[in-house]
């Protein structure tokens, strides 16, 4: 059985389209869910968004046990959660971290991920196609496995 990639969305990525378009754009989180899908090809992927801290972790701990690589946007989650660092920590696979404006560029209570240092990897600023960078990235990454 091929496990599937876990595609994991934080808090207000539900009104993506609508929010702030002129920092995250005019892509909604179901443009992006087919998006990811594509690039996907074969490999299952679960795709899921919560405006809930222990929601996300409960899905990260799932994915300990069923998935092959996480992609994670974890919104506000990334400057405050020591819950979902703590679970991203117990995943053994690759975990991209994705963000859709380059977090780095913003104000300083946006500028600093502390879930980085629990991930393979950070995309940020490149839009919607950050998501598509990263399935690409974690599929490779399984290939060589």
């Amino acid at each position: 059985m091929i496990k599937p990639l876990y595609v994991l969305n934080g808090p207000n990525l539900n009104r993506l389209g609508t929010r702030e378009p002129e920092i995250y754009g005019t892509t909604t989180l179901a443009e992006i869910e087919a998006m990811c899908r594509k690039a996907a090809g074969r490999q299952p992927v679960e795709f899921r968004q919560t405006n809930a801290e222990g929601q996300m972790v409960d899905w990260i701990q799932e994915a300990v046990d069923k998935a092959a690589g996480i992609v994670i946007n974890p919104a506000g989650l990334s400057f405050r959660s020591i819950p979902v660092l703590d679970a991203l920590k117990m995943f053994k696979g690759p975990i991209i971290e994705v963000h859709l404006s380059n977090i780095h560029g913003r104000d300083e209570l946006h500028r600093h991920s502390i879930l980085s240092s629990a991930v393979t990897g950070v995309i940020a600023g490149l839009g919607p196609r950050g998501y598509t960078a990263a399935v690409s990235a974690l599929l490779g990454m399984l290939a060589k496995k």
